[in-house]
Parts: structure tokens; C-alpha cells; sequence
């Protein structure tokens, strides 16, 4: 990344835009899966769950949004999502770190079990196995991570 993002609170005309990139995102990580037949699912969920119940930072260069994450009261990392042209870069880093600024004591998440890729980033960035799961929603495998600071 050539250009630097900046990093700021979502907005509610950020919408289209998020979901655009959601799709985006997990149509690459799981080219099997048809996420564009989940979208409408997904906005509801956006709407009533994620944007009334966790903080929510977007980095953007210029007007284009590039990646966003989530994060709510009980320090649970719903969402972090990244252009898959910029997967590998130090946006993403910069997201998690925004998320350990907004819950510093520690973050718990859940991660499907095969995306290698998103658990090797995370145990880069300080995460840890914690755990077993399914996915709710999905029935996936997933491992439950969290990430607590270095003094507690």
C-alpha cells in the first residue's frame, strides 16, 4: 500500500459500501459459499446486531473504504474485513491494533477452523487458541482466539 488510509468511526452512509466489502471478502476467502444469496441476511444483521451494539472503525484511502472492524462491549471481535487486494499489508494490523485500543484488557473472537490465513494473522498479532466451537449461523468448525494484555 502506497497511499496511507486513515481510520475513523463508521458513519451511517457507510453501509453499502461495508456490505459491498463484506461480500467481497468472504466470496474470496470462500469461493464455494454463494454470499451474494446472503447479503439481505447479512444487512439485517448488520443493521440490528452489529451498528447498535459494537464500535465500529473504517480505514478508507481517499473516499474508497478498504477494511473495517468490530468490536463490542464484552470486548468480542465480530468483524474484520479487508480488501482482498490489501490482505497481507498493515492495514489489517492497524484495525486490530484500533480494536485492542478500544477494549484493552482483551478480545475474544471466533475464527472458522480452516481460514489458516486469518489464524496465522491473528497469533501474529498476540491471539491465542482458547477453545472449540460451531458456528451458529453457519455450523462450521470454529476456534474460539482471544488476545489479553500483556499485564493482566
Amino acid at each position: 500500500m502506497n497511499q496511507p488510509f486513515t481510520l475513523r468511526p463508521y458513519r451511517d452512509s457507510d453501509e453499502d459500501a461495508a456490505i459491498a466489502l463484506w461480500l467481497k471478502t468472504w466470496q474470496q476467502a470462500y469461493p464455494s459459499i454463494d454470499f451474494t444469496a446472503r447479503v439481505p441476511w447479512w444487512r439485517e444483521r448488520w443493521r440490528h446486531e452489529l451498528v447498535p451494539n459494537a464500535a465500529i472503525v473504517v480505514a478508507e484511502q481517499g473516499s474508497a473504504l478498504l477494511g473495517f472492524v468490530t468490536i463490542d462491549a464484552n470486548a468480542y471481535l465480530d468483524q474484520l474485513v479487508v480488501t482482498p487486494e490489501l490482505w497481507g499489508s498493515k492495514l489489517a494490523d492497524a484495525l486490530v491494533d484500533e480494536a485492542k485500543r478500544l477494549s484493552p484488557d482483551k478480545i475474544t473472537l471466533l475464527v472458522n477452523e480452516d481460514n489458516m490465513r486469518a489464524i496465522r494473522f491473528y497469533e501474529r498479532n498476540g491471539f491465542v487458541q482458547a477453545g472449540y466451537d460451531v458456528n451458529p449461523t453457519s455450523g462450521r468448525p470454529v476456534l474460539k482466539m482471544e488476545w489479553k494484555a500483556a499485564d493482566l
